[in-house]
């Protein structure tokens, strides 16, 4: 299992702290050192069966400068919010924890990260 973090984030702090608790084997990205590919993205995306406007910090002061909320949430525009996302990982919601059968949560929550423990 991959969790995506930033260390200033308190629910990644949270998240880390709960998959220890568990005994979880884990492997920590930096997300904002090793930013993700437009490809691992995608398949982040897929596996969470969310699109890239739902996993978006709007509230973001490099959102505010783009005027992301004003962007159309459509499929035409789904590679311009994955790049936009790539090009600054800051935007991305976290942590995002992967596990290796295919699982995938925004681990916002106790109860969503130890869903994917299930």
């Amino acid at each position: 299992m991959e969790i995506w973090i930033n260390p200033a984030c308190s629910k990644c702090r949270s998240a880390l702290s709960l998959l220890d608790a568990e005994d979880a084997q884990y492997t920590v990205r930096y997300y904002l050192e090793e930013p993700p590919t437009v490809s691992e993205l995608e398949a982040v995306l897929r596996r969470l069966a969310l699109e890239p406007w739902d996993i978006t910090r709007l509230g973001e002061p490099v959102a505010v400068e783009l005027g992301l909320a004003a962007w159309p949430r459509e499929a035409a525009d789904r590679t311009r919010w994955i790049e936009t996302l790539t090009a600054h990982p800051t935007l991305i919601q976290r942590p995002i924890i992967t596990a290796d059968d295919g699982t995938a949560v925004l681990g916002r929550s106790p109860e969503s990260v130890r869903s994917v423990l299930r």
